[in-house]
């Protein structure tokens, strides 16, 4: 029987740009830790107490009803129409509703990488705030989520928990897709040429970067790269590349790996030079750190949702 020959078709740019859009947020979920727990879920009348915590974010979703935000030193926010609200670094706020009316409410923490430095929510604004009618493909599941959280089924907890962790992939995916923050490593990976040079920092951290194999990898000249990335990212991609070096060397810390195999794992010559980065970036040494983490992660989880 005659062979037939098969001809191989290059994976061409345009394909490798679609194939990294695809799974563009898969390293952040591989190195940082998402985990959602939902505490209050009800009808709020009149104030809630303070959303403060030392680590942890927060996603809040509206189902029906006026809210007031109230932020320390910032005027209050009015939100009429069901949203989302994520707060993905912690910061102090509480909400009032109308006592009468009220307003119906699921609320999280959200654990991303907590203490770590994760540039997804480095670069996140404060707070993002998006309408569920104009993200449409959240509405599926933040119905579900309501159902659940607002009924009393047997594993309801962890139902509404994992619930939460999928509606904040799903906003965190349209955040990119349709471009709804102003700046930030989503937003860059929204761009077809710095995300080629974005995931290949995240695929390869120990690589030597240099400004001139990024901006190949790119298709762009250095001097444009450099501009474009600062324009787009809000940061250099050399402070992209440390932050991400360092919160990886944070996730492999915890898993109790020595400095010294750490340190050329994420592109440091020895663990003298990584010290040096990461007692610069985050003001602890990788030892002071490290004790301040275990200690932290000896918290009792938060209470179930009421």
């Amino acid at each position: 029987m005659p062979k037939i020959p098969i001809r191989k078709i290059p994976q061409s740019r345009s394909m490798l740009a679609v194939s990294i859009e695809m799974d563009s947020l898969s390293p952040f979920f591989e190195h940082f830790t998402l985990s959602a727990r939902v505490f209050y879920s009800g009808r709020l009348c009149g104030v809630s107490g303070d959303h403060a915590t030392e680590t942890a974010g927060h996603l809040h979703l509206l189902r029906r009803g006026t809210l007031h935000v109230e932020r320390p030193q910032l005027p209050p926010i009015t939100i009429a129409e069901p949203s989302v609200l994520f707060y993905p670094r912690p910061c102090r706020h509480r909400f009032r509703a109308d006592p009468a009316a009220g307003a119906e409410l699921v609320c999280a923490r959200i654990e991303f990488g907590a203490g770590m430095q994760n540039p997804l929510v480095q670069t996140l604004p404060e707070l993002l705030i998006v309408p569920l009618a104009s993200v449409h493909e959240l509405a599926p599941t933040a119905n579900l989520l309501f159902t659940e959280a607002f009924a009393e089924h047997p594993g309801r907890q962890a139902a509404i928990d994992h619930l939460t962790e999928y509606a904040l992939v799903l906003l965190l995916r349209a955040a990119m897709n349709r471009r709804l923050i102003a700046g930030g490593v989503l937003l860059g990976l929204a761009d077809p040429r710095l995300a080629l040079a974005i995931a290949a920092m995240h695929q390869q951290p120990a690589h030597p970067w240099s400004l001139e194999t990024l901006a190949q990898t790119a298709g762009m000249s250095r001097a444009r790269f450099a501009v474009h990335f600062r324009q787009i990212v809000g940061v250099t991609p050399f402070d992209y590349l440390a932050d991400w070096r360092i919160g990886i060397a944070q996730t492999l810390l915890r898993k109790g790996m020595p400095l010294k195999i750490v340190a050329p794992a994420v592109g440091y010559a020895s663990s003298t030079a990584l010290t040096r980065v990461f007692s610069q970036r985050l003001g602890l040494s990788p030892t002071v750190w490290i004790a301040h983490d275990r200690r932290t992660q000896q918290i009792q989880p938060p209470s179930p949702a009421k």
